[in-house]
């Protein structure tokens, strides 16, 4: 998402591990994108190329998930079990459930990093609409003075007695 910069958008190229592109985007303010992914080393680029006098803040974030680590958590509660039945079937409740609060968890620190890169974009927005207002503003209070001045010495100029007199 680009958080402030001229025009708010930038291109994005996404690259596998063999070269290929997998997504490309030009000229966009905010984007998802989900990869089924393979081993090896992914390359991603913010290109600002099209726009060289403005820079852009950018704020990104790389989600990655099922990265192989329920397995390893399933067989680290299994040596735990010692052979009932009835445990077995308590610790694998048990288990889901901590699964499931840590995927929720982990979903609302998501959402809540993406709400905090929307509320810096708004930000920047506005205090670049309160600077263009008050500029403005004070280019519209300074033509106004010199309109008054211009009206004060016109009126004053109607009243002068241009005529010489002779004593």
């Amino acid at each position: 998402q680009v958080l402030d910069g001229a025009g708010l958008d930038v291109d994005f190229q996404l690259l596998s591990p063999n070269g290929e592109t997998l997504v490309f985007d030009e000229r966009k303010s905010d984007g998802v994108h989900t990869v089924e992914t393979e081993e090896g080393d992914y390359m991603f680029c913010f290109d600002n190329t099209f726009s060289t006098i403005s820079e852009k803040v950018i704020f990104f974030e790389l989600i990655l998930d099922n990265m192989g680590e329920e397995g390893q958590d399933q067989e680290d509660w299994k040596k735990y079990v010692t052979g009932t039945d009835l445990l077995d079937m308590k610790l694998e409740d048990i288990l889901e459930s901590i699964n499931s609060v840590k995927t929720r968890l982990s979903k609302s620190v998501q959402i809540q990093t993406l709400l905090r890169a929307f509320e810096a974009r708004d930000r920047n927005i506005q205090e670049s609409n309160f600077d263009r207002v008050n500029f403005w503003s004070m280019v519209n209070l300074g033509v106004m003075v010199v309109v008054s001045a211009v009206q004060v010495y016109m009126l004053k100029s109607l009243f002068e007695d241009k005529r010489k007199s002779r004593t």
